[in-house]
This record gives structure tokens, sequence and C-alpha cells, in this order.
């Protein structure tokens, strides 16, 4: 099984889990839009990345963390948020994949990250899986280390892969 782990938003990520090991990680692909150069998710490219994984007979599934408006956070950026969640859950749609979504709340208590900073993740995330740490060097490299354990909170304790 093939686990693709999404930290929605345009500061998100995107993790791929095999066989319980992380084969790739990557930033949310974004591009320039707008007279203003406002940042947003590319969704062809996200498209591309999971392409290729699909590219196998094992079963693909998408991991998404569920999300909701988060208080103090601007309208506009919310909606930017939001549009960013959708375009993952229609790319995900279109393409047929099986989507779970987990509430940040569920996958941070299993790993022990309630009440932690956020780069508490990244610390996680090396421990478990030692081999990718030179992916996760940079402090906002915390939102690929949530994909990553996103992805890996799933195959622990929803799905046993083969």
């Amino acid at each position: 099984m093939i686990i693709i782990g999404i930290d929605p938003g345009i500061t998100g990520a995107i993790s791929i889990l095999e066989n319980k090991k992380v084969i790739e990680v990557y930033d949310t692909p974004t591009m320039i839009d707008g007279k203003k150069n406002k940042r947003q998710v590319n969704g062809a490219q996200i498209t591309n990345i999971i392409k290729e994984k699909l590219k196998t007979d094992k079963e693909v599934v998408a991991v998404v963390e569920h999300v909701n408006a988060m208080p103090g956070q601007g309208v506009t950026s919310m909606f930017n948020f939001g549009q960013s969640f959708g375009v993952l859950k229609g790319i995900c749609s279109a393409m047929q994949l099986s989507m779970f979504f987990i509430r940040p709340a569920k996958w941070k208590k299993y790993f022990g990250l309630i009440k932690t900073e956020k780069d508490a993740s990244r610390t996680k995330v090396i421990e478990i899986f030692p081999y990718i740490s030179s992916e996760l060097s940079r402090k906002k490299d915390s939102n690929k280390a949530d994909a990553v354990l996103i992805a890996s909170f799933f195959y622990n304790t929803y799905k046993k892969a083969d």
C-alpha cells in the first residue's frame, strides 16, 4: 500500500509512505497568480506527483489533515486556505483515490504532540525516520514532518500495509 499524507495549505506538504518507509516528501507546489503575485496551490504539479504513484498495482490512498477555520485568522487567509483544501480534495476525487480525513488533534495525540511547539513534529519524524533527517533540516520543514506523521498515523492505526 502507498499512503499519500497531505498537510493542506499553501505552506503545506505531501509525503509518500510505502511499506512503513518514507519514500518522498515535498513542499506543496505553488505558483504565482494575479496582479498581486499571490501564491496558490499548483494543482497540475500535485496531480503529477500523485499520478506517478498510481503507476503501480498497489493500493494508493490519500490521507488529508481535516482542517477547519482557525480563530484569529483573517478572512482572506482563511479563504485561501479553504481553496487549497478544496483543490487537494478535487484532485484526489478526480483521480479516484480513496481519501481519508484525519483531524489534527487525533494524529497529534497519537504522537504525543498536543500542546507542543510546531517544530516538535519535525523532531518526532527524525526520531522515527532518521534516514530522512536531511529532508527536514529547516525549521519550516515542520509542514513536511506533519505530512509524514499524518500518513504514518494512518498506517499505524487504520490499515496494515502489505
